[in-house]
């Protein structure tokens, strides 16, 4: 790895530890400095929420959510930060934008290569993951008939992720 990538990671690490998106957590080994242990809660205005309460998550007189604990990972090429991180679901999570196998790979624009630039920062990866779970990105799915599900039966879509929450994101 280059002692560009290094240092570029090193103060990312920092900045995040400063600004991480509230719900999520950074565990990071020095050791391994190419990859990243993330996890995060699910927002709470989205079905990755656990309800804590009878009422209905999507109620707004429920105001007492827990996030499903959803594992990511992240990957640094030698060559970053011009070229992406990879960042995959450790959690398996019923949503359009992550493919529903062992990898849970992301379909995320910024991540493309043609699309990431060197300026581009892991906290703004992160934060866009966090508001992808709260408004998918259906025209760019990995999964189509998960986002056939978002857009045509969004009560069953709810209800399916809720599902695989308390099945898979403990």
């Amino acid at each position: 790895m280059s002692s560009v990538a290094k240092k570029r990671i090193l103060k990312e690490y920092a900045e995040c530890s400063n600004d991480l998106p509230s719900g999520m957590k950074v565990i990071f080994d020095e050791a391994n400095l190419t990859k990243w242990d993330v996890v995060m809660e699910g927002p709470a205005e989205s079905p990755y929420a656990v309800c804590l309460e009878l009422a209905m998550c999507f109620d707004k007189r429920s105001l007492m959510h827990q996030g499903g604990h959803f594992k990511l990972e992240i990957n640094f090429p030698n060559d970053y930060p011009f070229k992406p991180p990879v960042v995959n679901f450790k959690t398996k999570v019923y949503h359009p934008n992550v493919s529903n196998d062992d990898k849970g790979s992301m379909c995320l624009g910024m991540l493309r290569p043609e699309e990431w630039k060197p300026p581009n920062k892991v906290i703004s990866v992160l934060h866009l993951i966090q508001n992808l779970l709260v408004e998918p990105n259906i025209d760019d799915a990995i999964e189509t008939s998960i986002a056939n599900d978002y857009k045509t039966n969004r009560a069953e879509f709810n209800k399916t992720a809720q599902d695989w929450v308390k099945r898979y994101a403990k």
